[in-house]
Order: structure tokens, then C-alpha cells, then sequence
């Protein structure tokens, strides 16, 4: 729902009743009407207008607030916080919003914490597992050399007793 439409839903009903309440004051006094009361009837109704329409707006001001907060939170600010200085529902509702923002704010940290002592513990293990395979590679060599100078020998020793 849109901010505006809240807002004339406040104002409208406001409007109407002080339009009611302007039509019954003139007609206990329809016969005397003259021109200067059709001036200040036509700035009444422009007052009861402004009036509706200010009234929707403050309602709706701390609404506004808080959801524009609630879009950055969505859009990933969790740095995010509605601050309202009205003493009723609405400000519970920042307050509890506040809370669940600080919550997620922890919670992406730890994550993030977390993922950091993973990454060095794995790093940390695939090093020394880097290491242990190198050393056998090294080992695997040095056997592979040993056992071609033992052929070596073998061929060597095969040709002297054939000859």
C-alpha cells in the first residue's frame, strides 16, 4: 500500500466530517446568509481541507520513516536504524525493528567471523597437507633413482654372466 493512500484514508474522513459539521452550522442559519459569510465559508472549508491533509501527513510521517528503513534493511543495510520520537505503537515497532536489525548486524558478523577462522584453518591444513605431499613426491623420487641404479646394476651384472 502506498503512502499516499494511507494518507488521504486518514484525510478524507476528516474532510467529510468538517464539511458535515459546516453544512449543519449553515443550515440552522440559511436565511441569514450574505456575502461575507460565503468568504469565511469557502475559508473554513479550505482550513478543513489543509487541516485533513496535515493530519493524514504526521500519521503517516513516522510510517514513512520506518519503511524507508525497512527498504534500506531489505537492501542489505544492516546498519539501518528508525529512530521515532512519537510515544505510542510506532515506536514500539521502531524499537522492535531496531532489535531485529541488531540481531541480523551480529549474526552477518559472526558469520563473517566464522568463515574467516574456516578459511585460515583450511589454509593452514591444505598447507601442511602441501607439505606431507611434496615430501613424498621427494621420497617417491629418491626410491625411483635408487631402484633405476639397481636395474642398472642387475642389467649390468646379467650382461657380465652372459658373456
Amino acid at each position: 500500500m502506498k503512502m499516499s493512500n494511507i494518507s488521504f484514508k486518514i484525510a478524507v474522513p476528516i474532510i467529510l466530517v468538517g464539511i458535515f459539521i459546516i453544512t449543519v452550522f449553515v443550515s440552522f442559519n440559511y436565511e441569514r446568509l450574505d456575502f461575507s459569510f460565503y468568504v469565511v465559508f469557502a475559508l473554513i472549508i479550505i482550513y478543513v481541507f489543509l487541516f485533513g491533509f496535515a493530519t493524514g501527513q504526521r500519521f503517516v510521517a513516522p510510517i514513512r520513516k520506518l519503511l524507508n528503513r525497512v527498504n534500506d534493511l531489505n537492501t542489505g543495510d544492516l546498519k539501518a536504524r528508525a529512530y521515532l520520537e512519537t510515544k505510542d505503537e510506532l515506536s514500539e515497532l521502531a524499537k522492535a525493528f531496531n532489535e531485529i536489525a541488531e540481531k541480523l548486524e551480529k549474526s552477518q558478523n559472526n558469520e563473517e567471523q566464522t568463515e574467516k577462522s574456516v578459511d585460515v584453518k583450511v589454509r593452514a591444513r591444505t598447507r601442511a597437507l602441501e607439505e606431507t605431499i611434496v615430501a613424498l613426491e621427494q621420497k617417491i623420487k629418491n626410491r625411483t633413482i635408487e631402484l633405476e641404479r639397481v636395474t642398472e646394476s642387475l642389467k649390468k651384472i646379467q650382461d657380465d654372466l652372459r658373456k
